[in-house]
């Protein structure tokens, strides 16, 4: 009986730190962070591009000023994700956030204690973004208004509550890679880094595997709602008949070709995709045109 309990015992531990290992945060080299240096006025575009104001502005606030203090709940099968406050306030914000923590927050999902955060966290399209770009957009996110709201803990469930099992999740799903391959125009390439890496399209408009992992071989072909109600629509494959000058003036204005105007959570993506110069909105019209070929 001794031996038996030795030896459950030898298993567990041997298990455990197998589990430990396999789940270790994985962060960027330390001494390229330690070279970058933002720039506030190419952060904003990468600001804007990259949607933050759409999930990280308060319920009751509008986008002007830009106060990113949190609070917006999402809905999914895992339970509720509370954006946190992520203005440059030191205390309950990321203002004591150094750039290459910010950075390898962004891409890595990884936060400055070294714990794992959540892939509601759209670092799993973040992680293809240029280093330098994130870089700037931490410089121009410390230029805008602090905000000392505390953040809200995330209302999840066993076992989606124990945040090490994330890097488990990473270790299967976190890729770098670009999903949609191939000899791509100089556009179609700008549009893929702007879809894939920053505005993160997919995260909404594909639909995931059960373990909530993007499913790749459907990409952008639309998914069901997070909320539990209706369905984000397809951008993609037969079904969609949108031609360029469409989806860049969708984009734009918010108006489809039939003259409907954007709506739920769509209108936040594009109010922030506005302030984008047209070349960089045709540029995404380009790429989900290739990514539906």
């Amino acid at each position: 009986m001794r031996k038996l309990l030795f030896g459950a015992v030898i298993v567990g531990v041997l298990s455990g730190g197998a589990f430990w290992a396999l789940t270790a945060p994985r962060p960027m080299d330390a001494a390229s962070l330690a070279t970058l240096a933002g720039d506030a006025t190419q952060g904003e575009a990468v600001f804007h591009a990259a949607g933050c104001a759409s999930c990280h502005i308060a319920p009751e606030r509008d986008a002007d000023p830009l106060v990113l203090s949190g609070g917006r709940e999402f809905a999914s099968d895992f339970g509720t994700f509370i954006a946190p406050n992520i203005s440059p306030d030191p205390e309950y914000g990321i203002g004591a956030w150094s750039a290459g923590q910010f950075v390898n927050a962004v891409m890595r999902g990884i936060s400055p204690e070294g714990a794992h955060y959540y892939p509601a966290f759209p670092y799993t399209s973040y992680i293809r973004a240029d280093p330098q770009d994130i870089a700037d957009l931490y410089a121009f996110m410390m230029t805008l208004p602090a905000d000392a709201t505390p953040s809200q803990p995330h209302d999840l469930g066993f076992p989606f509550n124990i945040r090490r099992g994330v890097g488990l999740w990473k270790a299967l799903f976190l890729r770098e890679g670009w999903v949609v391959t191939g000899d791509l125009s100089e556009e179609e390439a700008r549009g893929r880094y702007l879809s894939e890496a920053l505005s993160h399209c997919a995260e909404c408009h594909s639909p995931r595997n059960a373990l909530g992992a993007l499913d790749h071989g459907r990409w952008l072909l639309g998914a069901p709602n997070p909320s539990g109600t209706g369905r984000i629509p397809a951008i993609a494959g037969d079904g969609f008949d949108w031609t360029a000058f469409d989806i860049s003036a969708y984009l734009e204005s918010g108006l489809t070709p039939d003259f409907d105007v954007v709506g739920g959570s769509m209108a936040a993506v594009v109010r922030s995709l506005q302030h984008l110069e047209k070349s960089e909105l045709d540029a995404i019209a380009a790429y989900i045109l290739r990514a539906g070929r």
